[in-house]
């Protein structure tokens, strides 16, 4: 149970946090804009000519997306009821939000942010994911009394954000914060350098990020929303969530720009 004295507390301070930060988000992203607006823009999958837009009206348009999805998981789902899996065994966090299918072109864009370091489609990843967050994301169960969600980046090992220059889920999550008026925190570090998910099987990958997690500080009350770029097995983010709730967390979700489908539904 949640308290709502506590969560009160907890939402003025997320408040007080966006406030302080929302005009530096927005004066940045007004500079972006304007250089947008200065030097022509092309669409980032077809080439097209487009005003200011990353990726040009028709190919968002023809976007992988998940229809029916699990609310819990983001996996497909028949009617989008809460899937066998879950059921079976509840995953650490309370809900899943995923803007697309982690498939052809979306897995482009994605890697092209992540690999390439094209932070601009950082822009395009919250643009996509706030509208799919604005269109269906399920508030909490009444009378549940929750202080304001608190969007916290998955973080990157220090080595690898060195060696990459950027952690993609802060970048996305800044701008996602200001599409939604939301506070973002770094309220997660990592406590150790894991390899890299994508080098393993699936198998080993619930194994590889076991406790790789830990909170800065407590997290009593907070509605924590953990943001990454991609959604594969769920592993890391389901580590992150088990650390969130350590930390004293009332609610974890998971917002991700793209959900893996197993490779029947692919």
């Amino acid at each position: 149970m949640s308290n709502p004295r506590r969560a009160t507390f907890y939402n003025a301070i997320a408040q007080g946090a966006a406030l302080a930060t929302r005009a530096a988000q927005t004066a940045r992203w007004q500079a972006r804009l304007q250089a947008r607006r200065l030097l022509p823009q092309s669409c980032a999958l077809c080439a097209a000519p487009t005003p200011d837009a990353l990726v040009c009206a028709a190919c968002a348009a023809a976007l992988p997306t998940l229809r029916d999805a699990c609310p819990r998981c983001a996996l497909p789902s028949t009617a989008g009821v809460p899937c066998g899996a879950c059921l079976a065994q509840p995953p650490p966090f309370d809900a899943t939000i995923a803007a697309h299918a982690y498939a052809f072109p979306v897995d482009r864009l994605l890697q092209a942010l992540k690999y390439n370091g094209r932070l601009a489609l950082a822009d395009w990843a919250a643009a996509t994911l706030a509208a799919r967050v604005q269109a269906g994301r399920v508030p909490p169960p009444a009378p549940t009394v929750l202080p304001l969600p608190l969007l916290v980046p998955l973080p990157l090992a220090p080595p690898r954000q060195r060696q990459r220059g950027f952690n993609q889920a802060q970048e996305i999550a800044r701008e996602l914060g200001r599409l939604l008026a939301l506070p973002v925190a770094p309220a997660l570090l990592r406590t150790r350098t894991t390899p890299p998910q994508a080098d393993l099987p699936w198998a080993e990958r619930v194994r590889n990020v076991r406790g790789a997690f830990a909170a800065r500080d407590r997290l009593d009350g907070a509605q924590v929303v953990l943001i990454d770029d991609v959604m594969t097995t769920g592993a890391t983010l389901a580590a992150a969530a088990t650390a969130a709730r350590a930390a004293g967390a009332a609610r974890v979700e998971c917002w991700v720009v793209a959900r893996t489908l197993p490779q029947a539904q692919s």
